[in-house]
């Protein structure tokens, strides 16, 4: 069992039909239920699915993707551990804000690896995480 973190871009595909991207993140997901891996994400990852069906006034898609997270993930906050980390994370300026809270956010949590579709984060590392991977690398 491997506990597997997901940035924001994933569930995004995984919620929504985004042809050969929506696929590969279905067959990661049920690799991950079949070794009984858990999936870990943060808060952001929460509030940045939750913008466009806010904007729109959808809230049942609202309630769909909150209870579709709440069902599948353990959701890490930005707290006090992870605002130090993430102080840590921009030091250098090349990753983004939001990228460097998603970072922190599995440091705190200690995941072994850290799934992301932008692969300048796979170039990163950052304690207490493993590994960084692209979705596109990411072994099935």
């Amino acid at each position: 069992m491997s506990r597997i973190f997901w940035d924001t871009n994933l569930f995004v595909y995984l919620l929504e039909d985004k042809g050969e991207l929506t696929e590969r993140t279905v067959l990661l997901r049920e690799r991950m239920v079949e070794r009984s891996d858990e999936l870990l994400t943060s808060a952001l990852t929460l509030g940045e699915l939750l913008v466009k069906p806010m904007e729109a006034g959808n809230d049942f898609l609202v309630r769909r993707y909150e209870q579709a997270i709440a069902a599948a993930a353990t959701v890490i906050p930005f707290d006090q551990a992870a605002a130090s980390v993430f102080a840590a994370v921009r030091r250098d300026r090349t990753i983004r804000p939001p990228d460097a809270i998603q970072l922190a956010c599995a440091s705190v949590a200690s995941v072994d690896l850290f799934i992301t579709n932008d692969k300048r984060l796979s170039r990163r590392v950052v304690p207490g995480i493993q590994f960084i991977q692209s979705l596109d690398v990411v072994a099935l």
